[in-house]
């Protein structure tokens, strides 16, 4: 790519700024008890605010030595390789003298300053470690992307780009459409990492996806997530309003009956399969109010129902399944209909 994506985003967005079940657990956040077994895991956090050198930048020389001193950072997030020499460090240095950008900076260092993120986070490792004990927490480092990247994760690397969620009252926002942006908070920010977590585990089958599988796989992932997040709201973790989370549950049985009756749930069709699961404001084939990505929540009920039909399924094994067929005739998933309508 020329120059890189990133980096030419980074630049837009300073062209502009110029002119989160186990245990007993209230379901405030702020209240939640670990459960005994999951407060006894080890999850070291190790988190640096990369935000604070940048902004400190003021040359050329200056961002050459940051890249330096953040090395991973640099390959893996910044992508340093791609660049010609001198060209990143240049960019660099602009974006951290940007004032429009340190105002997006400053809100953002507001938001996150506290110590929340970093227990947040801590109670989000010590899940994913209980369940998978292996797993080795990578470093995690918060950066002002100038809105280019919201999360960055591997096995290696996380990085959280603040800016993005910092909410509505943030000087700038990321661009894309309403529905989207309004998944940009600070309560966001943690079950948006559980869910790129989930991907290491979840497992579908390589080709041939039906409607179904793909239903059931954003189900394994939104379910993982719920494990990993217990106290959190099923509107956090999907990314509807709570009008939205009671509509789709009160028609629960009317929207399994329109996959029912279209025979969508063996479709093959891409464009089909996009249309129920992929972003979309609203999905008016069902109803004009029935939200987008409904088949990846209802595929998430589907999970729910096979998990509480068999209780000695382990999360990891519920992972590694790739058979969704298996996963929707073990759930016995029949939701009942209500009388009413898809409303939000």
């Amino acid at each position: 790519m020329h120059i890189s994506a990133r980096l030419h985003a980074l630049l837009l967005a300073a062209s502009a700024a110029a002119a989160l079940s186990l245990g007993a657990c209230s379901r405030n956040q702020d209240r939640c008890e670990l459960s005994p077994e999951v407060a006894r895991v080890e999850a070291a956090v190790r988190l640096e605010r990369l935000e604070k050198p940048f902004f400190k930048l003021k040359t050329p020389a200056d961002a050459d030595q940051f890249l330096q001193q953040h090395g991973l950072f640099a390959r893996q997030f910044l992508q340093a390789g791609q660049y010609p020499p001198g060209v990143l460090s240049a960019t660099l240095a602009r974006l951290a003298t940007n004032a429009g950008l340190q105002k997006l900076g400053a809100q953002a260092d507001s938001t996150f300053r506290g110590p929340q993120l970093q227990q947040n986070l801590t109670r989000l490792f010590q899940h994913v470690r209980y369940y998978y004990p292996s797993f080795k927490v990578p470093p995690i480092e918060t950066f002002v992307s100038g809105l280019s990247q919201d999360l960055f994760v591997n096995d290696s690397l996380i990085v959280i780009s603040t800016d993005y969620f910092v909410g509505p009252t943030a000087v700038y926002r990321p661009n894309v459409p309403g529905y989207i942006q309004r998944r940009y908070t600070p309560e966001h920010l943690v079950p948006g990492l559980a869910l790129a977590i989930s991907t290491k585990y979840n497992q579908k089958p390589a080709a041939g996806q039906t409607m179904l599988g793909e239903m059931v796989h954003f189900g394994k992932a939104l379910y993982f997530a719920q494990q990993m997040l217990p106290c959190t709201p099923d509107s956090l973790l999907v990314g509807y309003t709570d009008a939205e989370i009671a509509g789709v549950e009160f028609n629960e049985g009317k929207i399994w009956a329109h996959f029912i009756e279209k025979n969508l749930l063996y479709s093959t069709a891409p464009f089909v399969i996009q249309k129920y699961i992929g972003e979309r404001p609203n999905i008016p084939e069902i109803d004009k109010t029935a939200p987008g990505r409904v088949g990846a929540w209802l595929g998430w009920q589907i999970v729910r129902k096979y998990m509480a039909e068999n209780p000695n399924v382990t999360l990891p094994q519920l992972m590694a399944e790739k058979d969704a067929q298996r996963i929707l005739n073990q759930s016995r998933y029949r939701p009942r209909v209500n009388s009413g309508r898809v409303s939000s």
